[in-house]
């Protein structure tokens, strides 16, 4: 009951907000046009209302091998808390889409980090998730540039404030240059949503674009772009 009426009142300030401000949904809808020029499979604009944040988001990433190893990734990253505060200062965010060239059969979809890892795993095993990995991976940078190329261009048409972020953790160098604390691509590195907190899977779901888990056959990324 509470969260229906934190939701409620949510949907109640956001409203004002964006009716302050004149903004339509449908004035965004070259962002739209764009991702699906990007190849993206789908493209949704939703009021960053919509955006799911929590904190349990984070602990997953806990559990990651890059944990720390990464400045675009937990705790070198805006807390959870933090990131709410940022997302009230937006009105609309974009979900993006894509799919992933890169196959999973059933075994590895169902453990795709222990078949890659686990020395206990067979030869055959490991390989297969190897070759899986490394396909994602090589997509994945495609994914990140594309989200890039729809930030420039809603900064272009006068959304200035406009961020993207990606799907997984920044891909750009072979080790990061975290122990210095000063990341050497800026301008191009992005944060992966779920470490600000993100719940992707109910964001998508909540806007009519769910996502499946696990997975079957070729992923469906998906990365979203806040706009203001």
């Amino acid at each position: 009951m509470a969260n229906d009426l934190l939701l409620i009142e949510n949907k109640f300030l956001e409203g004002m907000r964006l009716s302050s401000r004149g903004i339509k949904p449908e004035e965004l809808n070259f962002l739209v046009k764009k991702a699906l020029e990007l190849e993206a499979i789908d493209a949704k604009i939703i009021p960053t209302y919509k955006v799911f944040v929590e904190k349990r988001v984070v602990l997953k990433c806990r559990g990651c091998i890059g944990y720390g190893k990464k400045l675009t990734c937990p705790p070198h990253v805006p807390t959870v808390d933090e990131f709410r505060e940022i997302l009230k200062e937006y009105s609309y965010a974009m979900l993006v889409k894509f799919r992933s060239p890169a196959i999973a059969d059933e075994e590895i979809a169902k453990a795709p980090y222990k078949t890659w890892l686990d020395p206990t795993e067979s030869e055959e095993t490991r390989e297969k998730a190897a070759k899986f990995w490394e396909e994602y991976f090589d997509y994945s940078k495609k994914m990140a540039s594309a989200m890039l190329e729809l930030e420039k261009v809603a900064f272009n048409k006068g959304f200035t404030f406009a961020v993207a972020f990606v799907n997984g953790s920044c891909r750009l160098c072979e080790k990061c240059n975290v122990e210095k604390g000063i990341c050497i691509h800026s301008n191009i590195a992005r944060i992966p949503e779920h470490a600000v907190g993100i719940n992707m899977k109910k964001t998508a779901a909540e806007s009519g674009m769910p996502l499946e888990f696990p997975i079957k056959g070729q992923p469906e990324p998906m990365s979203i772009l806040l706009i203001d």
